[in-house]
């Protein structure tokens, strides 16, 4: 089964006086939704952008794996673990927030920065918080959060070019940039599909195209 969502379908959220927009595909803060809460471990996936000088101030997680891939402009992440990075575009961060841990995300450089940020439940709860920054990671390359039993596939296609959705569980598919077709489905940036016992799917690029796609079991049994 594929459930296509689109990008004007999001929640809005964030501070637009403070310089922060947000667009939420899941049940998020203020926006309630029971029949949204989750797919799969994922249960956000948020757009963010920061105009120059913007940024969430610290805040706490816990028991969360929290993935982001930088669209535009450079994210600058402080935690209380003591690192500090500076994340660009074809960089993935994995903050692994287990038995808990405080951050600071903000846009400390001169021009505008977007990223999408995925959040998955761990299978246990607990544990001690770890981080990581993948440094231009490969396309095609898969991505494991072994903590909530995930996989991610960075996939940047050409108009034509052809790559198979993983047969799984659950799969799901965010456009970052460019079209996709998936089945007789137009994908557009912000679009995303949940699909449910994938099983010989393709994404077939219609324009210059980068997606994220996440390889997941059933719904975990923690969460």
């Amino acid at each position: 089964m594929i459930q296509v969502r689109r990008g004007h379908e999001r929640y809005p959220g964030g501070d637009a006086e403070a310089g922060i927009v947000s667009r939420h595909a899941f049940s998020f803060g203020p926006h309630f939704d029971p029949e949204n809460l989750r797919f799969g471990a994922l249960v956000a996936c948020n757009e963010e952008r920061l105009a120059a000088g913007a940024g969430f101030d610290e805040h706490p997680h816990r028991d969360t794996e929290i993935v982001t891939w930088v669209v535009e402009g450079e994210l600058t992440h402080r935690d209380s673990a003591g690192h500090e990075t500076t994340v660009r575009p074809g960089d993935l961060q994995r903050l692994s927030s287990a038995g808990g841990v405080r951050h600071v995300e903000r846009n400390d450089g001169a021009g505008p920065l977007c990223f999408v940020q995925m959040w998955l439940t761990p299978q246990e709860a607990g544990g001690e918080p770890s981080y990581e920054v993948v440094r231009g990671i490969a396309d095609g390359t898969p991505y494991a959060v072994p903590r909530a039993g995930a996989l991610l596939h960075v996939r940047r296609l050409a108009d034509g070019e052809r790559t198979a959705v993983p047969d799984a569980a659950r799969a799901y598919v965010h456009v970052v940039r460019g079209a996709v077709r998936l089945g007789d489905q137009r994908l557009e940036p912000g679009d995303a599909a949940r699909i449910t016992d994938a099983e010989g799917l393709e994404l077939r690029g219609l324009a210059a195209a980068e997606c994220l796609v996440w390889e997941m079991g059933p719904e975990p049994a923690y969460g």
